[in-house]
Parts: structure tokens; C-alpha cells; sequence
């Protein structure tokens, strides 16, 4: 055969190939329609099954960007930072730029003049303790710290301070200004106004206060049930007095004991003494009444406004 037909056969054959394979196609789909509606006729069941065993091809969904989330790092107070700074600086002297202090001064706060104290002028502080610290604008900070001396005197600075977006690093950025201390603040009316006689509670605070402080005593027999306390340990003092136990529910300050489940908040001023002194605390506490007598419910340590131990 010459190659001219060869040609034009295959050229004849290509479109009815094609053809052909339309012709599958057709059949196909009637079939699967026919299938369809065959189940449906079935019932739910026979389409349950029809499904199951029919081959599904899913397209995945495409995936969601991820989303940014900004999370703000916590910036850390400098007051620390400021804290050292000015205890250095009260302790430099641009008379010895050699000297430890200055080089302190001097790798913290580079644009920073040293003092020129007199030969006769006070000692260094014996402390100097953060104040307060306020957050500005671009990383800049303004802390407040107080430098108390030898003879009771007490100074108060504001020291500026650039932080970076983290946190993690610090610079004064000018010299310390004197300012002056923080007001008093208003307190509020005390809550505890109820005055508590002597008698069955403010014996069973003494006792409470006695075993909690000198040890005279186990401090769980003065506990409600379920409550844990541990004395002070070692014991800070060998003996407790009460001067005062006011409340803030009139229970409080009842002749006999009340009902089981009665609960009352009361403030002891109590009156310390060790071989150095005598020492004025006040513990705010919650007593429970049960069985004829009061147990300690709770102990609001470091709450009381009117004392702390020493």
C-alpha cells in the first residue's frame, strides 16, 4: 500500500476512534443514572449501600492562610535597672572616673555626668528602693526611687530610662532629677468596726497567736476542720499579747458563743516581745463558731494595714 493511503486511512481512523470512545462515555453516565434511579426505587437502604460501595472522589478544600497572630511581648520594668543606676551614681565621684562605681555609672547611662560631692559632704545611702515606675512612649520609662541615709534623711529621684521592644535591655538616657515623695494616700474607713469584749473569742485569738508566733502550743488544736496553718518557724517570739479585737459582724461581740456554722472577720492588734523588744502586729482572721467555741477559718496574711512583724 502506497504511503499516500496509509495516510488517509489513519487520518479516517483518528475521528472514529474518537467517536468510539464519546460512545463509552455516553453509555456510561446512562448506566450510573439508571443505577441511580434503581436504588432510589430500592429504597434508603439499597441507597445507603449503593453509596457506601461507590467510589467518591473528594477535592480538598484549599487550605486557609495562616493567620498571623501578634502576640505583644511583655516589656520588662526597669526599675531594677534604675534602682542600681542611681545607687552607683550617688556613689561616683567625677573625681575618680577610675573607680568601680563610676564605671557602673558610666556603662549605664553613657551621657551621664558624675556627681562632685564635697569632702565633707554625707555618706553614701544606706538604701535606695524603687518607688514607682510610668511607661511612656516609645520605650521611654520615668522610675522614681528613694535613697535614704544614715541620719533618717530620704531623697527621692526620677531617673529616665529607654527600653528596647523587648525588654531585655536598658539605657539611662539623662541625669537623675530630684522630685518630691509620693502623697499620702486617703485610707478608707476600716470595715472593722464591731468592738469585741474579752471573752471566749478574743481568748481563743490570743491562744491562736500564742501557738502560731511562740510555739506555745499546737496550732491545729485552735483550727476549724479542714484548715491548714503552720506556725512561724523558728518561733520569732517568745510572748504574745492582745490589746485589741475589733470585727466587722456584732456575732463577734456576743456573750455566749453562736450557733454552729457562724462565721465572723476580726482584726487583733497583738503585742510582741523577743530579746530585742517589743513589737506591734495586727492579723486580720476569720473565726468559725462549732461546738460551744471558736476555731480560726483563715488567715489573711499581710492584709492588716495596721502592723507587720518584724
Amino acid at each position: 500500500m502506497s504511503p499516500g493511503k496509509q495516510a488517509s486511512q489513519r487520518e479516517a481512523a483518528a475521528p472514529m476512534a474518537a467517536g468510539a470512545r464519546l460512545e463509552v462515555m455516553r453509555r456510561r453516565v446512562r448506566l450510573s443514572r439508571l443505577a441511580v434511579w434503581t436504588v432510589i426505587a430500592a429504597g434508603p437502604i439499597a441507597l445507603c449501600v449503593a453509596a457506601a460501595s461507590t467510589p467518591t472522589t473528594v477535592a480538598a478544600a484549599p487550605s486557609a492562610k495562616p493567620t498571623a497572630v501578634g502576640t505583644a511581648a511583655a516589656v520588662a520594668d526597669p526599675g531594677g535597672y534604675a534602682q542600681l543606676f542611681v545607687s552607683a551614681w550617688l556613689r561616683s565621684s567625677a573625681n575618680d572616673e577610675a573607680s568601680v562605681q563610676a564605671r557602673l555609672v558610666q556603662s549605664m547611662a553613657p551621657d551621664v555626668e558624675l556627681p562632685e560631692a564635697a569632702t565633707d559632704a554625707q555618706s553614701a545611702p544606706q538604701s535606695v528602693t524603687t518607688v514607682h515606675s510610668v511607661q511612656r512612649v516609645g520605650g521611654a520609662w520615668a522610675v522614681t526611687v528613694a535613697a535614704q541615709y544614715a541620719n533618717g534623711a530620704v531623697r527621692y529621684y526620677t531617673v529616665p530610662v529607654a527600653a528596647d521592644r523587648v525588654g531585655s535591655s536598658f539605657t539611662v538616657t539623662g541625669a537623675p532629677s530630684v522630685v518630691a515623695g509620693p502623697a499620702r494616700a486617703e485610707v478608707p474607713k476600716s470595715s472593722y468596726a464591731v468592738s469585741v469584749p474579752e471573752g471566749d473569742l478574743s481568748s481563743a485569738v490570743g491562744q491562736f497567736l500564742a501557738a502560731y508566733l511562740t510555739r506555745a502550743g499546737e496550732v491545729d488544736r485552735y483550727l476549724a476542720p479542714g484548715v491548714k496553718l503552720t506556725a512561724v518557724s523558728p518561733a520569732p517570739y517568745t510572748a504574745v499579747t492582745i490589746k485589741q479585737v475589733v470585727a466587722i459582724e456584732e456575732a463577734a461581740a456576743a456573750e455566749q458563743v453562736p450557733a454552729d456554722g457562724t462565721q465572723v472577720r476580726v482584726l487583733a492588734r497583738a503585742e510582741a516581745r523577743d530579746a530585742t523588744g517589743r513589737w506591734p502586729l495586727a492579723y486580720e482572721l476569720t473565726l468559725k463558731a462549732r461546738s460551744g467555741r471558736w476555731e480560726v477559718a483563715a488567715l489573711l496574711s499581710g492584709s492588716a494595714r495596721d502592723g507587720g512583724a518584724r
